[in-house]
């Protein structure tokens, strides 16, 4: 690890304390969601891609610093070449300075890399699947094949990965499925996290033709299951319920309905090495820079003047023809 020559906590302005650092390998992705980015994409160029040992390094100043969870996500994480490198390094310090290491991806090449993934110390996955219906997937995605999908999550659960699966709601898409994506998971023995679409980056459609407020959808499953209130909090977005007294758990992730700002214990890294303290705000540090021109001096010193002005709260809204609450695609910061 980085040489830990001052240990001193990350704490913004407003007293909330970092534990959660999230890290976007890349902006690539081999799926098109359209709630999420535009059909024909423009990604960073190579040369503005911070390099793998840069992410490491800066990921283990946060680890040094009092970070306990690190997600790697992108885009789609496994596309990056050497990933798993990042993965094994990040994941030596699990069960010693860090609690836990996760990954969010699409699924669509865990058959591939789900025993590696467990090898490097990851014990739980997010797969993104708003559908389990093909052609419905197919349209979400803009090609995907939702069986390529479902076979990955099987391979992860074959190397004991558990896995939640994570489920935009979407208006007149899949607002039909979500009680029977809840029974497949309580069959499967997965968690389910519902999540409103987020005005992140200028898309091909009208997010608010597809806005699904889940409110509405809370109440619609409170008709057909026994869902039980969990209190205790992660510093994460979502709100869980224990679903039918059983194992399953139902996250909403709500930034639209239920701001989620409060207890916020969590920053971005980006691919190119910069530093988000909000999804819904453009302020940033350029932390690879800094660590290249001061080394661990200099980084420390670009996070603490990043936490200072981390915001409250994001400012997401949907309305019609308005603008996204940030010009830059989800798959930018890291979802």
């Amino acid at each position: 690890m980085t040489e830990n020559r001052t240990v001193r906590p990350l704490i913004d302005g407003f007293g909330r304390t970092i534990r959660y650092l999230r890290v976007s390998v890349t902006d690539r992705c081999d799926l098109r969601c359209r709630y999420c980015m535009a059909e024909h994409m423009t990604f960073l160029p190579r040369d503005r891609i911070a390099t793998l040992e840069e992410l490491a390094v800066i990921t283990e100043r946060f680890i040094a610093r009092g970070v306990r969870k690190v997600r790697l996500s992108g885009g789609e994480p496994l596309v990056r070449r050497d990933v798993m490198m990042l993965a094994q390094r990040i994941g030596r310090h699990v069960g010693g300075a860090l609690d836990e290491l996760t990954m969010t991806t699409n699924g669509t090449r865990l058959r591939q890399y789900a025993p590696e993934l467990a090898a490097a110390g990851i014990r739980r996955l997010n797969v993104s699947m708003d559908t389990r219906d093909p052609a419905r997937f197919r349209f979400v995605t803009r090609h995907g094949d939702v069986a390529q999908v479902l076979d990955g999550i099987a391979a992860a659960r074959d190397a004991g990965l558990a896995v939640k699966i994570n489920m935009v709601a979407l208006k007149g898409i899949n607002d039909d499925e979500i009680a029977s994506m809840l029974d497949w998971c309580i069959a499967e023995g997965h968690d389910l996290t519902l999540i409103e679409t987020m005005p992140l980056g200028a898309i091909d459609e009208d997010r608010t033709d597809r806005f699904l407020p889940l409110t509405a959808v809370k109440e619609m499953l409170d008709e057909r299951f026994v869902l039980e209130r969990e209190e205790k909090g992660t510093g994460g977005p979502a709100r869980y319920w224990r679903v039918n007294g059983g194992t399953t758990r139902l996250g909403l992730i709500s930034p639209l309905t239920a701001n989620f700002c409060d207890g916020c214990n969590r920053v971005r890294l980006t691919t190119e090495g910069r530093l988000y303290t909000c999804l819904g705000h453009d302020d940033q540090r350029d932390l690879r820079q800094a660590l290249r021109d001061g080394g661990v001096d200099a980084l420390d010193a670009a996070i603490e003047d990043a936490l200072r002005t981390k915001p409250r709260r994001h400012d997401f809204r949907i309305e019609r023809d308005a603008a996204p609450a940030v010009a830059r695609h989800m798959s930018v910061t890291g979802g």
